[in-house]
């Protein structure tokens, strides 16, 4: 084919034609990487295209696919569409009333679980709904529908149902629903969101070509593909021929980087952190003269200014380089990285030290109702602008609201809400802008900068308005705090809950000569909590003084998915934190006021 892919399918016409390589997935297990090849890719989304038509399959009918990443997941999805029928990827990690609610809202007809365990949970879930549904597991198992039965169910009739796969391939209209992607439910039930071929190829398209990798790079992918930002990620490597290769686990990331010898990766910032934390612990136990060329290197990175290139700056990267950053990259396959970071923000400081030591992030920002990107910094550009998440997509248009409220409007932008137009008015306005709910600026006229969610910003009893995701990055800027809470509506003052970082907090009894003890009662020491404090102050002179965080609650608590605290794309779940800690803030701040 020539151009632009318009439906999803259309890629695999571009991969046969102009990237036949053996490798576009690979998947990683138990350490080996078994790969796929474009021709295996073709044959086997026609096959069970050809298999949902055989055993039933209509126009828009739905597909349910709840698996970890694996190239069978490309296989479902572009398979689904030649049918003519709607991909829907679910989060594996749900509990079995979300998924109940999802499988009955969407009138899904066919499911796919990716492991035994999955199936056993779905299987228990579909004796609960509301409508018949058949259960597949991805792999043969004794006693079970596969994926392979799907496959088989083509083959009689092969001629005449490839015949109507090439039909829709010639009669498909961009501007079909392509897909079902529910929102993660921070504030109550998912929402489904309706995505066009037109809407996924656009966006992936539009971040394609701000790309400088080609068919001859490889990526890492590890964050669930079910997540529109991945999925469109993996689009455009299609689209530029280039190789996925699926990491065994988040355990697993730094092994399969340096065993597939990738040459990037998509992130969220609590992975970045991650590394970030690591790279520093290699330096901390060194002594002498290495320690204090460590600690230089360190620092210079810290400080790093992508925009200068003078040759005594430019010396001193290289030697930084020659002396440690080559050794962190060493150990992630030995290439310079291309690191796409999303989701939510990253510490300026992380984006300075990776791009110093050649692993290049770049900042993104969307929403699944977008498709999901809808600015993202360039590689194209040859640096990015730290502290903002880029220039909007080319194509579309990006305003403001009177409020500061981001809008967007394009070929990006959703459909609507599945069975819910009461929701999708709330958010498309008559005049096609998306209400992004994010409130932000441009720096330099041209790129955006996120500063808050709007429905999050809260008022004080005073009358002052406070914006508490700005707060929360700002005090989760110490390696101290691992996350934070901040709350105060209706109340004289602003205050929050922190999670301390278990590992921070041990160095820190260790220097100050206390006894470590994994609990919150450790955290409510003099000394300990004074030194807390300290960091909790320093954020509080940045800001105005109706902004003070007051009265902080410090806790060791994890916040997760399984415990219902953060969302699956890991946003804090307020309303469940309050529920969680009302009693201790009720107490222990408010004084029972």
């Amino acid at each position: 084919m020539t151009g632009i892919p318009t439906r999803t399918f259309d890629y695999l016409t571009m991969l046969a034609e102009c990237f036949p390589k053996d490798d576009i997935f690979a998947r990683c297990i138990k350490g080996e990487w078994h790969k796929t090849s474009v021709d295996d890719y073709v044959e086997q989304s026609h096959a069970i295209a050809r298999g949902l038509l055989a055993l039933g399959g209509q126009p828009q009918d739905k597909v349910i696919v709840v698996t970890p990443n694996r190239p069978e997941w490309n296989f479902l999805d572009m398979g689904t569409t030649l049918a003519g029928l709607v991909f829907v990827p679910v989060y594996p990690t749900l509990s079995e009333s979300e998924f109940l609610y999802i499988l009955n809202h969407s009138d899904s007809k066919f499911i796919f679980a990716g492991t035994p365990r999955l199936y056993e949970i779905l299987e228990k879930v579909i004796s609960q709904m509301d409508h018949q549904a058949t259960l597949f597991q991805i792999d043969p198992a004794e006693g079970r529908k596969s994926l392979q039965d799907v496959i088989e169910a083509g083959m009689e009739r092969k001629q005449e149902l490839e015949e109507i796969v090439e039909r829709n391939i010639r009669e498909t209209d961009p501007d079909t629903v392509a897909s079902l992607v529910y929102t993660s439910g921070t504030t109550g039930t998912p929402k489904g969101v309706m995505l066009t071929h037109r809407n996924l190829t656009f966006d992936a398209h539009s971040h394609a070509v701000r790309q400088t990798y080609t068919e001859k790079h490889r990526m890492l992918s590890f964050l669930p593909l079910c997540h529109v930002y991945e999925r469109t990620m993996n689009y455009e490597y299609q689209e530029k021929g280039i190789s996925t290769y699926y990491a065994e686990g988040l355990k697993s990331i730094a092994r399969d980087m340096a065993s597939s010898h990738a040459d990037g990766l998509c992130a969220v910032p609590r992975v970045l952190e991650s590394m970030f934390d690591n790279f520093e612990k290699a330096g901390r136990d060194l002594k002498g003269f290495k320690k204090t060329l460590y600690d230089w290197c360190w620092n210079f990175g810290l400080e790093f200014d992508n925009r200068r290139h003078d040759p005594i700056y430019t010396f001193k990267r290289n030697m930084a380089d020659r002396l440690v950053y080559s050794k962190w990259r060493e150990k992630l396959g030995g290439h310079r990285l291309l690191v796409v970071s999303g989701g939510s923000s990253i510490r300026p400081q992380i984006v300075k030290l990776f791009n110093a030591a050649h692993m290049y992030i770049y900042e993104g920002y969307g929403m699944t109702e977008a498709s999901p990107v809808i600015a993202v910094n360039s590689p194209a550009d040859g640096y990015n602008v730290i502290g903002t998440v880029g220039k909007p997509i080319g194509g579309s248009e990006l305003t403001f609201a009177p409020d500061g409220e981001i809008l967007t409007r394009g070929p990006h932008v959703m459909k609507g809400y599945y069975k819910n137009p009461e929701a999708t008015a709330q958010v498309i306005d008559s005049d096609g802008w998306l209400h992004t709910g994010d409130i932000g600026t441009l720096v330099e006229g041209q790129y955006v900068k996120i500063t808050d969610r709007k429905k999050e910003i809260f008022k004080l009893s005073l009358g002052k308005y406070i914006a508490p995701q700005a707060i929360e990055t700002q005090i989760t800027n110490s390696p101290l705090f691992d996350n934070c809470f901040v709350f105060g509506s209706d109340h004289k003052f602003a205050s929050a809950v922190i999670v301390v970082n278990r590992e921070k907090a041990r160095e820190l009894a260790g220097e100050m000569g206390l006894e470590f003890k994994a609990d919150d009662t450790f955290l409510e020491t003099a000394p300990v909590r004074a030194r807390l404090l300290k960091d909790v102050e320093s954020v509080n002179r940045q800001n105005a003084s109706f902004e003070a965080v007051t009265r902080p609650i410090f806790t060791f608590d994890d916040w997760t998915t399984a415990n219902g605290l953060l969302s699956q794309t890991l946003k804090l779940k307020r309303k469940a934190l309050m529920e969680r800690y009302g009693k201790a803030i009720s107490e222990k701040v408010y004084n029972n006021q």
